[in-house]
């Protein structure tokens, strides 16, 4: 039923938003439609790792536009072959193998799927699997995005459920488990692929020893270990990618939101020369990767990232974060607490006298108090600051989170 408050709207239905229109952004902060401010904790899933509209960023795509901003993979353009070695060169030393190549795509999605085909077409032509047999282990709890080929490896409902029939040749076992792992890993498998931090999940962050049991695995196995780090990568964790924290180099990464600074999509595969040079011409590309403005973005975000000091901050910040929100937890006005760098995963305690029932609920109250946050799988919210936030607005965004929870 249409009423005054909910208008006949001309888009699909298939996002759930908060009641709240932005209409400005800077900084950590962002202003509705009616003039009101609110601290933006999401950060629109990290992409917006350095806050709305920042200086850099804004000042690169504006010089851009003013020369060229699209020639499609048919020509070369001046920044494409710069933005690749750079990438390479911030986060090729942080990957197994020792010369590494950029595949530059839009969207993480796209990324996934890249690195999907780059590890099949890696399997049948170097490890030697038979022709159309390529398995590709997952984790239970995964979220890679939102294609047919992904939603069929994904182990949530919603996002499977009127979707099939579904693409084969992937296997998933619980997250966390490394024998679990290891039993699945048979001759036709040529790539695991994993969030290191499973941030659509509730930020679930794996025991210690599992992800370096992985990596020795995929050795054993000779089977490629794919980092899925568009969430968690490029600063979110406190590392330049996530992976970092354990040690573990993985062979091939996907990147996405962050790179393209929330002014652009952007999205690569950063990898070994020795897998990702499969693809050759006609075998894979897109129109829009690595586009002109694209690139002067993904060069004014390594800009930012080459230096390492947003990554300490997110660590600090983070720790201050871990520190503010725990004693809910002793309290037990939460069941659950996930931190790790500037990202943190709040479960709700439904019996909590006072406080939320839902996870949508403690969004809700959040928004009364000029907060942003989103949801996800019920009981759980995310909280995601920009990397850039002043340690005052985090300290009122954290007074607001305490009391919300507490009712």
């Amino acid at each position: 039923m249409t009423t005054a408050a909910h208008p006949v709207s001309a888009l699909a239905p298939n996002y759930h938003p908060l009641p709240v229109t932005v209409a400005h952004g800077e900084g950590s902060w962002v202003t509705d439609t009616a003039g009101r401010r609110y601290l933006d904790l999401l950060s629109a899933y990290s992409a917006l790792n350095f806050g709305h509209r920042h200086p850099a960023l804004v000042a690169a795509a504006h010089a851009q536009l003013d020369r060229l901003t699209l020639t499609s993979r048919a020509f070369d353009h001046d920044l494409l072959e710069p933005f690749a070695t750079r990438l390479a060169g911030l986060v090729g030393p942080l990957l197994a193998g020792t010369s590494h190549l950029v595949l530059p795509m839009n969207t993480g999605a796209e990324a996934v799927e890249t690195a999907v085909k780059a590890a099949r077409k890696w399997g049948y032509e170097v490890k030697g699997v038979p022709a159309d047999r390529a398995t590709i282990v997952v984790a239970d709890g995964n979220f890679h995005g939102r294609t047919t080929t992904i939603v069929s490896f994904s182990t949530d409902p919603d996002a499977r459920r009127g979707f099939g029939p579904f693409t084969p040749g992937f296997v998933s076992v619980p997250y966390g488990d490394a024998d679990a792992l290891a039993a699945a890993l048979d001759d036709t498998v040529v790539a695991v692929l994993l969030e290191p931090v499973q941030g659509e999940q509730g930020v679930v962050v794996p025991p210690d020893d599992y992800l370096p049991a992985v990596r020795a695995l995929c050795d054993r196995a000779d089977v490629l270990l794919v980092a899925d780090e568009i969430q968690s990568g490029l600063g979110r964790t406190g590392s330049t990618l996530a992976c970092e924290r354990w040690d573990v180099r993985p062979d091939l990464v996907t990147l996405g939101k962050a790179l393209g600074g929330g002014v652009v999509p952007v999205s690569a595969v950063v990898g070994r020369a020795d897998v990702l040079e499969v693809l050759t011409a006609g075998t894979h590309g897109s129109t829009f990767g690595g586009n002109p403005m694209a690139c002067a973005v993904g060069l004014a975000v390594i800009d930012l990232l080459e230096p390492g000091t947003l990554q300490a901050r997110a660590r600090t910040l983070g720790e201050r974060m871990g520190e503010r929100l725990g004693p809910l937890v002793d309290d037990e006005r939460l069941s659950g607490l996930r931190t790790i760098g500037l990202w943190a995963g709040l479960d709700v305690a439904p019996s909590a006298p006072g406080g939320p029932a839902t996870g949508r609920e403690l969004c809700e109250r959040l928004l009364a108090r000029g907060v942003l946050a989103k949801d996800t799988h019920g009981a759980t919210i995310r909280l995601a600051p920009p990397l850039t936030i002043d340690v005052e607005d985090l300290d009122r965004a954290l007074d607001h989170v305490v009391d919300a929870v507490r009712g």
